[in-house]
């Protein structure tokens, strides 16, 4: 297991029914979540919350005024997925109070990261710094969700392999905007071929593959928190993620929406597409279009306005973006073997 001071993790719990009873010992708390996760969670975690609030957007605005709203209080919960988890990260850090995360789905990484993603006009940024205390990784919990809803949590771990070729491809070029940690790199990769001989694990959504994932995620933090950027792990195949975003003006399940992503960009970098892409239906991520609601016109003007995008985007990273060749062509054959 990683130490957790470089996980931006204080504690961490794991184990089936963990979650039971935790409001019994956090004083005065209120709850972020939504519907769903609430109705599984609030007949287990005991105590009583001095309010709970559903998360409706991401939206900077929202979120502001979701903070005017806070009662007096000393603990704020994330119970859910990434938004629900992430709201509760954005009050925590603006109120100065203790953050506890009871993720309820794996579908993103939020749940250990200590930024958060907010939206400002449907345009991702990163803002403001949080540590769970404690995170609980209940696995009961865990598996009331669907199990697409889980498995969509490697996306962020398989994104490590367009991601580490973006960077050595930047480098390459003399346009990295950090040093390069071959190091990091090659570290990085260790957590995704680690997770090959155990994809049937994290398919069945067992103990053992639900640890996986988190554990994938902490190891992360363990190369990114150090040098303050999560070069090995976002790259194109989330670039093309932020632009279907933006320009269709709603969310997707991050893990999925990802794994489009290294679909595509794999295809762009001739880097061991078929490979990844075996590796994604073996485990059953639901990257198809179809499961996006993505329709192959809008595909195919992302991927073609994609070298645009991405100059209008200061912040984003050098990619093969910057130099590949993105025809029409090209683009009809990289989404031919899509399901829409």
């Amino acid at each position: 297991m990683p130490r957790t001071e470089l996980t931006n993790v204080t504690e961490l719990r794991t184990g089936n029914d963990c979650a039971k009873n935790l409001g019994q010992e956090l004083g005065k708390f209120v709850v972020t979540t939504m519907k769903i996760p609430w109705e599984l969670t609030k007949g287990k975690l005991g105590g009583n919350p001095e309010a709970v609030f559903m998360v409706e957007s991401m939206e900077e605005h929202w979120l502001d005024q979701l903070v005017n709203q806070i009662p007096d209080c000393d603990t704020v919960v994330g119970i859910g997925g990434g938004q629900a988890i992430d709201a509760a990260k954005y009050i925590s850090w603006k109120k100065g109070i203790r953050l506890v995360s009871v993720p309820t789905i794996l579908s993103v990484d939020a749940f250990v990261t200590p930024a958060i993603g907010i939206r400002r006009n449907h345009e991702v940024h990163y803002v403001g710094n949080s540590s769970p205390n404690p995170l609980v990784i209940d696995f009961n919990l865990l598996r009331t969700a669907p199990p697409e809803l889980n498995i969509a949590g490697i996306g962020d771990l398989l994104s490590i392999h367009t991601a580490t070729y973006d960077w050595e491809h930047a480098q390459h070029k003399n346009k990295s905007e950090f040093p390069f940690l071959a190091n990091d790199v090659a570290t990085a990769r260790k957590i995704l071929t680690g997770l090959f001989p155990i994809l049937s694990e994290i398919r069945d959504n067992t103990n053992k593959g639900l640890m996986a994932i988190v554990e994938g995620y902490m190891t992360i933090n363990t190369i990114c928190l150090p040098v303050g950027h999560y070069r090995v792990e976002e790259g194109s195949e989330h670039f093309i993620f932020y632009e279907l975003e933006e320009r269709l003006c709603r969310p997707f399940v991050h893990g999925n929406i990802v794994g489009l992503g290294i679909y595509l960009m794999s295809q762009l970098q001739e880097n061991k597409f078929e490979e990844i892409r075996d590796v994604m239906n073996e485990v059953g991520l639901k990257y198809q279009p179809s499961n996006l609601g993505i329709n192959k016109e809008s595909l195919r003007l992302s991927l073609l306005t994609l070298k645009n995008y991405i100059t209008q985007k200061p912040n984003l990273w050098y990619t093969i973006i910057n130099d590949a060749q993105i025809s029409e062509k090209w683009a009809l054959e990289s989404i031919s073997g899509l399901q829409f």
